[in-house]
C-alpha cells in the first residue's frame, strides 16, 4: 500500500502526456459510422488505397482521432480542420485550442495517439518484423549501429526496434520531418527505465531539452514517445 500511495504521489507530481491506443480493425458498422466524421479531402483519400483493409483502417484511424481529439475540445469531431507544416507534421486550426499538441502512430491492426497541451511532441509504434537488409546502416548514427552490432544475435531485432522508435518519435516531434538527418543525434538502445538523449547537433538543440519514454505496447511491438519538456519532469497517462 505505501508504494502504491508513493507511486500515485510520484505521478501526480508530473506532467502527463495522455496516451490513447486502439485497433483499426473495426466492423464495417463502426467504420460506416466512423466514415461519416472525416473531412471531404479524408474521404477522398480513403478511397485511394488499393487495398480495402488499408482503406478501413485509415478509416479507423482518422475517425477514432476525431472523437478523442473532439472530446477534449468540445467540438464536434466532423468540425475538427487540420493543416500541415512545411514538412507535414498536422496541427489543428479548429477555434479555441491551437496549443493542443497531439501525434499519431499506427503499425499493422495498431494506433497509438499522444496528446499534451503544454509540448510539443511525437508518438511512433513498429511491429517488429525480421530484416535481412542493413536498415540500421543506412539511418543510424555510426555510435548506434556499432552498439547494435554489438548485441547478442537474439537481442538485435528488439535494439533495432527500440532505437528506430525513438528516434521516429524524436524525428516527429521536432517537427522537421525527413529534413532531419537521423544520423544528427543519438538515442539509447537498452531496456532500461529512464531515457534520454545521448546527443544532439548543438544545431537542434540540447538533450537535456527533450524526454523520451519507451510505450507500454502489445507483444510484438516496441513504441516510443518524445516531448520537448525543457526539464519538465513527464509521465505517460493511459486513457481508454
Amino acid at each position: 500500500m505505501l508504494a502504491q500511495t508513493a507511486q500515485a504521489e510520484t505521478q501526480h507530481d508530473l506532467a502527463l502526456v495522455d496516451i490513447w491506443s486502439w485497433s483499426l480493425d473495426q466492423s464495417d458498422d463502426e467504420i460506416a459510422r466512423l466514415s461519416t466524421l472525416l473531412s471531404t479531402d479524408e474521404v477522398i483519400r480513403a478511397a485511394r488505397f488499393i487495398k480495402e483493409r488499408d482503406a478501413m483502417r485509415y478509416v479507423a484511424g482518422r475517425g477514432r482521432l476525431r472523437l478523442i481529439l473532439g472530446d477534449y475540445l468540445g467540438i464536434a469531431p466532423r468540425k475538427l480542420t487540420f493543416a500541415y507544416n512545411d514538412f507535414g507534421k498536422p496541427y489543428l486550426t479548429s477555434a479555441s485550442r491551437e496549443d493542443l499538441h497531439f501525434n499519431l502512430s499506427h503499425s499493422a491492426d495498431r494506433a497509438v495517439l499522444a496528446i499534451s497541451d503544454r509540448f510539443p511532441l511525437g508518438i511512433d509504434i513498429e511491429q517488429a518484423r525480421p530484416m535481412e537488409e542493413d536498415i540500421a546502416g543506412h539511418f543510424f548514427s555510426p555510435k548506434e549501429c556499432a552498439i547494435l552490432r554489438a548485441m547478442p544475435q537474439h537481442l538485435y531485432i528488439p535494439g533495432f526496434y527500440r532505437c528506430w522508435t525513438r528516434k521516429e518519435a524524436f524525428v516527429k516531434a521536432h517537427g522537421a520531418g525527413l529534413s532531419l538527418a537521423l544520423d544528427a543525434f543519438d538515442v539509447s538502445l537498452g531496456s532500461e527505465t529512464t531515457l534520454r538523449l545521448e546527443r544532439l547537433d548543438d544545431t537542434i538543440g540540447t538533450p537535456d531539452d527533450w524526454s523520451l519514454l519507451d510505450l507500454a505496447v502489445p507483444e510484438g511491438f516496441f513504441g516510443a514517445v518524445a516531448a520537448l519538456t525543457a526539464g519538465t519532469p513527464v509521465g505517460l497517462r493511459y486513457r481508454s
